[in-house]
This record gives C-alpha cells, sequence and structure tokens, in this order.
C-alpha cells in the first residue's frame, strides 16, 4: 500500500543558498590545535638529549591528543549548527578523521614518553610501564580510559563495523564518554605544560566543560523537551515493496520542531526489541504540523522488527539533522539521483523542491521500486519527471557515467544535483558527475554511514 500525504505547491522560485559554515569551523578547529602547539613551546626550554627529544615528542602528542578528544566529543554533540548547516554526513567523517588521529596520537603519546622516561630513568620499558601505570597519580584510570578509546577505534574500523550490528557498534560507541572522562585527571595532575600555568589550566577546563555542556544540550536535554513536547506514537505501518515499509508517525505541534523535506531523525521504538536501539531514518515525506513519515528497508534486525510496529506504539525521536534541504539549492535546475533507500529523502524533496526537478532512481527490478506510486503522482501534479534504471534481464547493472549523464542532460553543469544512496553508490556518483562537469559546490549527498 502507498501512503500520500496532501501535497503542498512547490515554490516556484529557490531560496538564496545559504552559505556552509565548514570552512570556517575547520579553521577554529586547527586554529586549536595551533593554540596547544603553542602552550607546548612557550613552556618549553632547550630539549637535551634522546631523552629529553623522546619526551619532548611525547608530550606534544599528549597535549594534541586531549584536544582532539575534545574535538571527538563535539562532534558527537549533534549541535544544529553543524548538524543542519555543515550536514551530518559531512560531521560524520570529521568524526572518523578525528577519532583516527585521536588513536595514533594517543598511541604515539604512550610510546614516545614511556620510551622517554625509560632512557632518562635507564630502567627497561616494562618496568617503567608497571612504574608509571601503578604508582603515578591518575594513572590507573587514564589506563581504563585508553583500554576504553582503543576498543572503540577497533570497533570503528570499516572492516569490523561490516561485520558488527549497528546496534552493538552505537553502544560501544558511547563508551567515548567514559574513556574521556577517566583520562581527564591525568592530563592535569603530570602534565607539565599546566603544573603552575593558571591560565592555561583555566583554558583546558573551559574546553572540556564547554564540551560536556554541548552533550548534555543537546544529545540529553533537548531529546527530553522534543518528546515531552510532541509525544509522538506510531499512527501507521504500510507495505510500500518487497522488504520496505512506512511508518507514519503522529504527534502535537511538529511544525515547532522545524524539519524539512531531506533531513532525518534518529528513532527509538518504545517497544520489546527496539527501545534500545536509536537508528537514523530520513523523512520520506514532506513533515507535516501532525505527522511525518518515514519509509524503511529491512537491511537488519531493527529495520526487520520496524514493520512489526503496532499503532500506538511510543516513540522516542531526536532531531531533525542533515542538510540535504532546499536551502543548499543554487539553481532552478535540479537533478536528484537515488539509488536503493536513498530515494527516502529525495521523494520529500521530489514533491517540495522549487524550479524544474527531474529524478532519477536506481533499483534492482521493478518490484523494489519503493513509493513508486507516489513518485508517479507528484511527478504529474508539478510537471516534473521521472526516470528509473533498473537491472537487465539477467541481472546486469547499468552504470551510471559521465557521458551516460551528459547525454540525457545535456545542461548538466547548470543543474543542482542531490545524490543520496549506499556509500559505494553516492562515491561513484560523485567521481561522474564532477567528470560531467558538475562543480563541485553544486553536487549535495548525503550516504548511509551513520
Amino acid at each position: 500500500m502507498t501512503t500520500v500525504y496532501e501535497r503542498r505547491a512547490a515554490p516556484a522560485v529557490a531560496p538564496p543558498a545559504r552559505r556552509s559554515p565548514a570552512g570556517a569551523v575547520l579553521t577554529l578547529l586547527w586554529a586549536g590545535a595551533a593554540a596547544v602547539l603553542a602552550l607546548w613551546w612557550a613552556d618549553t626550554g632547550s630539549v637535551v638529549g634522546a631523552a629529553g627529544w623522546l619526551t619532548g615528542a611525547g608530550r606534544i602528542a599528549g597535549l594534541l591528543c586531549g584536544y582532539s578528544c575534545a574535538v571527538l566529543v563535539g562532534l558527537m554533540a549533534k549541535v544544529p549548527l553543524l548538524e543542519r548547516q555543515v550536514g551530518s554526513d559531512r560531521v560524520a567523517r570529521w568524526h572518523a578523521m578525528a577519532g583516527r588521529y585521536t588513536v595514533c596520537l594517543l598511541l604515539a603519546h604512550i610510546g614516545l614518553i614511556l620510551a622517554g622516561y625509560a632512557a632518562q630513568d635507564g630502567a627497561s620499558l616494562w618496568r617503567e610501564t608497571l612504574t608509571v601505570v601503578l604508582d603515578y597519580p591518575e594513572m590507573l584510570k587514564a589506563t581504563a580510559g585508553t583500554v576504553i578509546l582503543l576498543a572503540v577505534g577497533v570497533t570503528s574500523a570499516r572492516a569490523v563495523r561490516r561485520r558488527t550490528s549497528h546496534e552493538f557498534w552505537y553502544y560501544v560507541h558511547l563508551l567515548t564518554y567514559a574513556a574521556v572522562f577517566l583520562s581527564f585527571g591525568h592530563q592535569l595532575a603530570l602534565g607539565n605544560d599546566f603544573n603552575g600555568n593558571t591560565a592555561a589550566t583555566a583554558g583546558w577546563y573551559t574546553l572540556y566543560l564547554g564540551v560536556a555542556a554541548l552533550v548534555l544540550w543537546f544529545r540529553i536535554l533537548a531529546p527530553v523537551r522534543l518528546n515531552l513536547r510532541h509525544r509522538l506514537r506510531v499512527e501507521s505501518v504500510h507495505r510500500e515493496a518487497p522488504g520496505v515499509y512506512s511508518v507514519v508517525v503522529r504527534g502535537q505541534r511538529l511544525d515547532e520542531l522545524g524539519a524539512r523535506a531531506g533531513q532525518f531523525f534518529r528513532w527509538r521504538f518504545l517497544t520489546p526489541g527496539l527501545r534500545w536501539t536509536s537508528t537514523p531514518y530520513s523523512l520520506s515525506a514532506p513533515p507535516r504540523t501532525d505527522r511525518m513519515r518515514i519509509t524503511v528497508k529491512a537491511l537488519g534486525d531493527h529495520s526487520t522488527a520496524v514493520a512489526l510496529l503496532r499503532p500506538g506504539t511510543r516513540v522516542w525521536a531526536e532531531g531533525p539533522y542533515g542538510s540535504l534541504t532546499a536551502e543548499r539549492q543554487t539553481s532552478p535546475r535540479t537533478l536528484l539521483i537515488g539509488g536503493g533507500v536513498g530515494i527516502t529523502p529525495l521523494r520529500a524533496l521530489f514533491e517540495t523542491l522549487p524550479g524544474e526537478v527531474t529524478l532519477l532512481y536506481r533499483a534492482r527490478t521493478v518490484e523494489d521500486l519503493a513509493l513508486g506510486g507516489e513518485l508517479e503522482a507528484v511527478a504529474r501534479w508539478r510537471g516534473a519527471k521521472v526516470h528509473y534504471l533498473l537491472n537487465g534481464p539477467e541481472g546486469q547493472r547499468p552504470r551510471i557515467t559521465a557521458e551516460s549523464l551528459r547525454a540525457a542532460f545535456p545542461d548538466l553543469a547548470g543543474h543542482d544535483v542531490y545524490l543520496c544512496g549506499p556509500h559505494g553508490f553516492a562515491r561513484e556518483l560523485y567521481e561522474e558527475l564532477r567528470a560531467a562537469g558538475v562543480p563541485d559546490r553544486r553536487i549535495h549527498h548525503e550516504s548511509f554511514e551513520l
């Protein structure tokens, strides 16, 4: 069954594109790293001998690791400025990169400091390790935090992620907070750059307390307020295609959420088997004042169980997140390209984006065209175009190349292109679009890697 909402007229003219603050945010983050290096430089006199060089390098790695931990947690805080204007997809990539930097700096800090201390004391590396861990203040807690952070890093590796459930990865990832908390004390207790330096100590406390405040507000208090105020419940569940179901969620004063077509929420359905898992699903129809809709493909235990939800089930939501919205549009002509479950945010955008809109939908078979009836209806209603790209009779997968795109859309370089789908699909299409002459600033994409 296909669920169709009452339609709203799409604006005739694209709104002015909002400039992303991504460059300013990155500049600020790198400026913070430079300030950390300046702290070491100002507090360090001459460096003498191998032990001095090893210890000095270990101090630099430790300071940068401490700063990177704060950045890592800050990027997990779901700050609206980042999530809605920079984009959840890009913030997730920044977070992954910060995680890799943090683990590498942590390992460098441990190895260099222990080697420097061992050379200074004339002791073996093993004996020096035992002395530092067992006798130095705050080091037992810091060791526990290190083990946790390394475990988070291992489970975040792509090869491990493929072999573990989203639920397992999600809860292990939350341990990052515990790791940072356990490690914080030794930074001030043993950090030579903070001993006697009131300004540096105050700055470090301000950094960590500021990040903690962001997490407290945006990850805990804001979601509690949202759910107490809007009281979300499942209204209905509808089958759209084999293994694909739409869930309509009803609530109060949902227009106050400020959700836009193309965005997503993290959803937690308060029913046995689902209540402990928060999973991102995009809105598959423009949000209304009293209801929202998501469309889910059964790809794992959680998404499969969504099909069994009963009307009246309470819902806990966080969001809205994502910047794949009309605010990124710069041209009166737009091409939407969706693959698989990536059609869900594009379905909402197909109805609401202003100007001339064309949708290219990649799927395996006709039966896999979720929301196809709605797409056809929207295309007729607003005079838009929808094209399907399906596998051949023998299952051969047609490629979308720069040449085929230019042939189908001679003026492609003048289009905005919204791209959504699995990570490999989005990456491949991005390269083809660039080869076809579409400027990077006009390619708007999100992939499902959260």
